[in-house]
């Protein structure tokens, strides 16, 4: 099953070497030389500041223009723009002291108010929860803005991607609510990108372990022929037959 893989990238300069790439708003502030790259997805930085601050520092209207300077300024090609949403981990519901319910009513607000901005390019909603039940509520919470056929991301699984069979619990049951939608994975880890499972769910998905596997064991986390080197895997992964996928999976070695 062949995944659109947007590996992540610390520096934006390195998208250059991909044909698709993703990369944070907070990596890209206020940068003025432009990359000669592919199609780069903008992560919102969601993650990073809930994490730090316990909410959005960055509002709407700031990163809406700052997405709108990077695309006419062309410092970049941007393929869509991550809305700013609210993880549901344990951990980060935490951090905020609100419930899932809240979470995902924040993140579909703060879609709307994205969306409303008419920028010239996509702008990608985010399906969060924790449980699969959590996800199908969101998507009913959405109602028509998940238009038929729609690229829509998903939230809060890179945290469980030592268990594919979980990850791939939360996509049947968006699929089965609705099979239309083209799910887009953040943060899926290689364990996850090599299951079959999990695959075949899969329209998209976007990841940086690459740079945590090559600081563990002692490379270069910022070098893009590590990122290139795990793209490559990702990709020759798509075009192995399902049986060598799934041994290769269960080994837990680079296929």
């Amino acid at each position: 099953m062949t995944v659109k893989f947007f590996v992540g990238l610390h520096q934006p300069n390195h998208a250059e070497h991909f044909d698709q790439a993703c990369i944070s708003i907070r990596r890209l502030w206020n940068r003025k030389k432009p990359i000669d790259c592919g199609a780069v997805l903008v992560d919102s930085g969601a993650f990073t500041e809930i994490n730090l601050y316990g909410g959005f520092r960055t509002s709407v209207d700031d990163y809406a223009r700052e997405l709108l300077r990077l695309h006419e300024a062309s410092i970049i090609n941007i393929k869509a723009a991550v809305a700013q949403d609210y993880m549901c981990e344990p951990f980060m519901l935490a951090k905020t002291g609100l419930t899932i319910d809240d979470h995902q009513r924040l993140t579909v607000e703060r879609y709307d108010d994205l969306a409303s901005r008419n920028l010239p390019f996509p702008i990608l909603p985010v399906l969060q929860g924790f449980a699969p039940e959590d996800y199908v509520r969101h998507i009913q919470a959405y109602g028509d803005r998940l238009t038929p056929g729609m690229w829509v991301g998903v939230g809060s699984v890179c945290k469980r991607n030592g268990s594919p069979q979980q990850v791939a619990q939360v996509l049947r049951a968006i699929k089965r609510e609705r099979p239309d939608i083209l799910i887009h994975g953040f943060g899926i880890k290689q364990t996850s990108l090599l299951d079959h499972g999990v695959r075949e769910l899969l329209h998209s998905a976007d990841s940086m372990a690459w740079s945590f596997a090559a600081r563990r064991q002692g490379r270069d986390a910022n070098s893009w022929k590590e990122a290139k080197s795990f793209s490559d895997r990702v990709g020759e992964a798509g075009a192995l037959p399902l049986r060598h996928l799934e041994i290769f999976a269960a080994m837990g070695v680079p296929a």
